[in-house]
C-alpha cells in the first residue's frame, strides 16, 4: 500500500495521465457510452490506450462496464458516483484551462 505526501499526490495517483480525465469528461458530457463511441468522444486516443485506461478506470472505481448479454455482444462504460466526484474537482482545472489556452498554446509555438 502507498502512502501519499498529501491529497494532490494521491488524486494526481488516481486520475494521472492525458486520457483519464478526457474519458472522464466525455462520460460527463454525453452519459453512458460503448466502446466505439468513447474512442470518438476522445481525440487521439488508440484503441490499445482505451483499453487499458478504461481497465485501470474500472478497477479504481471510478468508471463502470456494463456488459449486455446479446448477439452480438454490447458493452456501456458509464462513469460512477466515485468518478463523477473527480470529475466535479477536475472542473475548475478545465475552466483554467479554457481561460489561459491561449497563452498555453503559444507557448507551445514559441
Amino acid at each position: 500500500m502507498r502512502e501519499y505526501s498529501c491529497g494532490l499526490d494521491a488524486a494526481i495517483d488516481v486520475v494521472g495521465g492525458k486520457w483519464k480525465p478526457l474519458i472522464l469528461w466525455a462520460l460527463h458530457a454525453h452519459g453512458p457510452c460503448r466502446f466505439g463511441e468513447l474512442r470518438r468522444l476522445v481525440s487521439g486516443i488508440t484503441e490499445k490506450m482505451l483499453i487499458q485506461q478504461l481497465r485501470q478506470m474500472e478497477a479504481d472505481g471510478l468508471v463502470h462496464r456494463e456488459v449486455y448479454r446479446q448477439v452480438p455482444p454490447r458493452v456501456d462504460y458509464s462513469m460512477t458516483d466515485y468518478g463523477a466526484s473527480l470529475n466535479t474537482a477536475l472542473l475548475p482545472l478545465g475552466e483554467w484551462g479554457e481561460r489561459n489556452m491561449a497563452r498555453i498554446e503559444s507557448r507551445e509555438r514559441g
